[in-house]
């Protein structure tokens, strides 16, 4: 594992954009062996496993430019020119110009030749000859066609145009805004079926609206399997784009209205078991909730759609394109093949169903085809709901209203991992090297971007998950945004240690994501807690993207950071839903919790003693600042901290929910799976009572810590 690489296998890494150094969480330059660059290579469909094979790759890697008329795709910073390579037979004259996109209002616009002599070059066997030509600074945003025409080329390629910057909403130009973070499946109502749904959801953004938030930030409410076990983290989604139909609501359903008699018993009938749910203080059931969901969803399905109702489907569907069928086909096989034994869906299939293109899959798309309805006019459902949920925020007089929540990446038995094909790189997973926390570094079994092969998509994958997720948003957060600059991957067969760093295009990725989020009006918060290369925040900032703080993470001479020394273009916190809540952190129950799951590395004394100086030191620096006395009570010492953020120039302050009602329970328990009942469970105060929403408008603990973020 420490075998050193040679000359010619560092450079074929490099040519593929992977690192073969970095630095450790502890200052110490760390060389990627020779192994880990093979096997990086190799997930990434290059043969490095000899220095032949080296030295015909490194060959093939600076001819396949030149193989190519066009680029697969041109990313375009507006306000900025490119020069765009065209490849011809040697001495053969072409023209160029851009299909300008619909929505940019249409039109031609024709591309002037560079008078750049470049050398031919001898590519299989042909003399090719590059021409080069200007793209103008001046294209209008949107997703256009490049045209390239001659006697050797008849070629189309994707130019995408981005903003330069995202400018922040009137209402936030000039001011902050504030609100409230929440585990949407925790957070139940009385009318709930055992976990909150987007109902609740839309309840809860007018609470809070009405009180004076700006934003409700909710987890990720991406797809989970459609057949138990459901996964219960919602960072680990069987896909990204498309929304998870447990958070339906069932009676809100518009044909639920014209249900027969018998057929509304069913659907009660069904609730019945989900309700009595709501009454737990234990682990969340999701299983029970879906099952008794979709058994409701199911006789509401077959209720005769209105010509208008059926049309706005058909629109719906016709949309979201392939992508929505393919999913919704990829629900209706988990579902058919749930007796066949494998782990997780999509791991126990047949190999000739592997494949999403097959004639088997054909088959039983026919077979299954009011399945294949059903799982799409669940999608449809609930992209209702949500629109519903964004628009009660709005009214309440939200700034924003729903903050949504993405993902770093999908389950690799997933329907994104089967659907998209060579787009996400097999044979290896992302994760994080070694650090303080976890000193064996982490495999998040999530399969990474193909950077080449997301290139030759043209990024379409990404925007189409961009564009459903962000449509009634009025904000979203980027979990782990620095996978849009460079993600860990850890070949198959190796520890989480023995990975490396791979680079994506940060200004296409960044770029595609401020372009959709500007047509969305949405704005973007990149968390980039962590190791962050120090070019990263300026870069983000640069380009109007918020980062994140939590107050606990945020030091200066081992020393909470002052105030004034916070950034603006931010979303502050005083905790994150990686730890437990304030209370509970303020009482040291992380290290009571991970002590009693034998998660510490060191004697419990030395890390007691370490939580007790933090907790100290943090008492200090409100004491300081005269926001809390030497008799102060936790709920003042909470208090206090918000008030400490709120003295920062952040631009956006979020209030965990659970901090709100005194909760002190911890959602997740970082590097446990079933020791610890993460993402389960309800939120209660602190003596373990259930607060449903019904109550939030009346607890009087919520409403001191509301005074105090209106400015009292």
């Amino acid at each position: 594992m420490t075998e050193q690489p040679s000359e010619a296998l560092v450079r074929l890494a490099h040519e593929y954009a992977i690192s073969t150094e970095h630095w450790s969480h502890a200052g110490d330059l760390v060389h990627v062996s020779a192994e880990t660059l093979v096997g990086v290579l190799s997930a990434l469909g290059v043969d490095a496993s000899t220095p032949e094979r080296v030295d015909v790759e490194l060959a093939h890697r600076a001819d396949d430019p030149w193989r190519r008329t066009l680029p697969p795709v041109v990313v375009l910073t507006t306000g900025k020119t490119v020069r765009l390579p065209v490849h011809v037979a040697h001495g053969d004259p072409v023209i160029c110009w851009v299909d300008l996109d619909e929505d940019a209002g249409g039109g031609r616009v024709d591309l002037t030749q560079a008078d750049i002599a470049t050398d031919p070059r001898q590519v299989d066997g042909r003399l090719v000859g590059r021409a080069s030509f200007d793209l103008p600074a001046d294209l209008p945003l949107g997703w256009h066609e490049i045209r390239a025409q001659g006697p050797s080329a008849q070629a189309r390629s994707t130019l995408v145009v981005v903003p330069h910057h995202l400018e922040l909403p009137d209402l936030l130009a000039d001011t902050r805004g504030w609100g409230m973070m929440a585990q949407l499946y925790s957070v139940r109502s009385e009318r709930s079926w055992g976990v909150g749904d987007f109902a609740d959801l839309a309840e809860l953004a007018d609470v809070t609206g009405r009180l004076g938030a700006d934003f409700v930030l909710v987890n990720p409410v991406h797809a989970a399997e459609p057949v138990p076990p459901m996964t219960p983290s919602p960072y680990l989604p069987v896909t990204r784009r498309f929304v998870n139909p447990m958070y339906i609501r069932v009676e809100d359903v518009r044909e639920t209205a014209y249900l027969s008699s018998a057929d509304l018993a069913l659907v009660e009938w069904a609730g019945e078991p989900a309700r009595a749910l709501n009454g737990g203080t234990g682990p969340i059931d999701r299983d029970a909730a879906w099952a008794a969901r979709r058994s409701a969803l199911e006789v509401v399905f077959a209720v005769p759609r209105s010509p208008a109702r059926q049309a706005a489907f058909d629109r719906y569907v016709a949309e979201e394109g392939p992508g929505l069928t393919t999913f919704a086909l990829w629900c209706a096989l988990a579902e058919h093949f749930a007796e066949s034994g494998g782990s997780h869906p999509g791991s126990g299939w047949p190999d000739e169903v592997r494949d999403p293109s097959s004639p088997a899959v054909a088959a039983l798309r026919d077979a299954l085809a009011d399945r294949v309805t059903f799982y799409t006019w669940l999608q449809w459902v609930a992209d209702d709901q949500l629109a519903a949920a964004q628009k009660t925020a709005l009214d309440a007089g939200m700034a924003l209203g729903i903050m949504h929540d993405l993902a770093v990446g999908v389950h690799r038995d997933g329907a994104d991992a089967w659907a998209l094909g060579p787009v996400l790189a097999r044979g290896a997973s992302v994760g994080a090297p070694p650090d303080m926390y976890n000193q064996q570094g982490q495999d998040w079994s999530q399969p990474p971007w193909h950077p080449d092969e997301l290139a030759r998509a043209a990024y379409r994958p990404y925007r189409d998950m961009l564009r459903t997720v962000l449509r009634h948003a009025g904000a979203v957060r980027i979990d782990h945004v620095l996978g849009l600059f460079r993600l860990w991957w850890i070949p198959s067969g190796h520890s989480a240690a023995d990975g490396a760093y791979v680079r994506y295009d940060h200004d296409a990725m960044i770029g595609i994501l401020m372009l959709e989020a500007a047509r969305a009006g949405v704005v973007v918060i990149g968390e980039d807690l962590g190791t962050v290369e120090p070019w990263v925040r300026d870069y983000l900032a640069g380009r109007g993207i918020l980062g994140t703080a939590v107050l606990w993470f945020e030091h200066e001479d081992d020393k909470p950071r002052p105030p004034e020394h916070w950034r603006r273009m931010q979303l502050a916190t005083v905790t994150t839903h990686d730890l437990p809540p304030t209370a509970g952190y303020l009482a040291g129950e992380h290290v009571t919790l991970r002590e009693r799951l034998g998660l510490l590395a060191e004697p419990v004394k030395t890390v007691r003693a370490r939580a007790a100086n933090e907790r100290e030191a943090m008492i200090t620096a409100l004491r300081e600042r005269g926001l809390v006395d030497d008799d102060a009570s936790e709920r003042t010492i909470v208090e206090a901290m918000h008030r400490y953020v709120l003295a920062t120039p952040a631009v956006l302050v979020g209030v965990a929910l659970a901090d709100a009602v005194g909760e002190r329970r911890a959602q997740n328990q970082p590097g446990t799976d079933t020791e610890y009942p993460n993402w389960k469970v309800p939120l209660a105060d602190p003596a373990g009572n259930l607060v449903p929403i019904e109550d939030l408008v009346h607890n009087p603990r919520l409403l001191s810590l509301v005074r105090v973020m209106n400015g009292g």
